[in-house]
């Protein structure tokens, strides 16, 4: 099969532990990018995901907050779906209310504003994905009437599974889903990494067959099952090994993505060059 377009998560499957890009994998993706587009689709903002690029010295079209923002290579928005700003004063007064031990961070377009700038939570964040929030409540004068992408919740993995069934039950007409058991992520309903997928593969003249996808959380399964060729680090969730057609060789730490794309694009085998 010939690999047209590539589509990667970002944490937890080319980034370390510590959420940031592996320089050694640079030239190999540099090279990759010469031949096919390499989309990294991530619930991180627009700055999160371009941090990683940098560090990579890559460029292309990018997928934030799990889909619901799709930019082309050149930063020029393909899709955007947001929650209805209505709604989300609405959801962000029910989570301080009623889900106290979880903080919420809220993202639209290319911004991030958090109750607490100094909360050790944001702080770990900000440190995860080299961007930095705005301390503000004012999600009306930040964001209008555009609405916004995506709430961010934080917190313990307990009251993360507890917000991740509560709101989910209470608000349909949201996509509530775990990036991993410490993070959860809120969105309109509809917005999901797989239709991002589709958006790429439409905007590249490519087709899902021609496609091959990385991902290693829950928020990352339909992504994998919206293309033949997916692929499941050795270090994501059972569910997730379990549904792709296969699992990578070699770990996010092992730069699994570099290594197989390496392989499948360029047709080395690791070592060779």
């Amino acid at each position: 099969m010939s690999i047209r377009i590539a589509f990667s998560d970002v944490d937890g499957t080319i980034v370390d532990t510590n959420h940031h890009a592996l320089p050694a994998d640079g030239p190999t993706l540099r090279r990759v990018t010469q031949r096919i587009p390499l989309c990294l689709v991530s619930g991180r903002s627009p700055e999160g995901i371009y941090s990683v690029q940098r560090a990579l010295g890559i460029t292309g079209p990018i997928a934030a907050f799990s889909g619901a923002y799709v930019l082309d290579e050149k930063g020029d928005e393909l899709y955007s779906k947001t929650i209805p700003l209505d709604l989300a004063l609405e959801v962000k007064a029910y989570l301080e209310s009623d889900l106290p031990n979880v903080v919420a961070g809220t993202y639209g377009f290319h911004k991030w504003i958090v109750d607490d700038a100094r909360d050790s939570r944001v702080l770990q964040e900000e440190y995860f994905v080299q961007t930095r929030a705005t301390q503000s409540r004012d999600l009306k004068g930040t964001f209008g009437k555009r609405g916004i992408h995506k709430f961010l919740l934080m917190g313990e993995p307990d009251a993360i599974l507890s917000a991740e069934s509560t709101l989910g039950a209470r608000y349909p007409e949201l996509t509530v889903v775990r990036s991993n058991d410490v993070l959860c992520e809120v969105m309109v309903a509809g917005v999901s990494k797989s239709h991002a997928v589709d958006v790429l593969c439409h905007h590249f003249g490519a087709s899902r067959g021609e496609a091959v996808a990385f991902g290693d959380g829950p928020n990352d399964l339909d992504m994998l099952l919206a293309v033949d060729e997916s692929y499941a680090m050795p270090n994501g969730e059972p569910s997730v090994r379990e549904a792709a057609a296969h699992v990578c060789e070699w770990s996010n730490l092992e730069s699994g993505v570099a290594k197989t794309l390496a392989r499948l694009v360029l047709g080395e085998e690791p070592g060779e060059r």
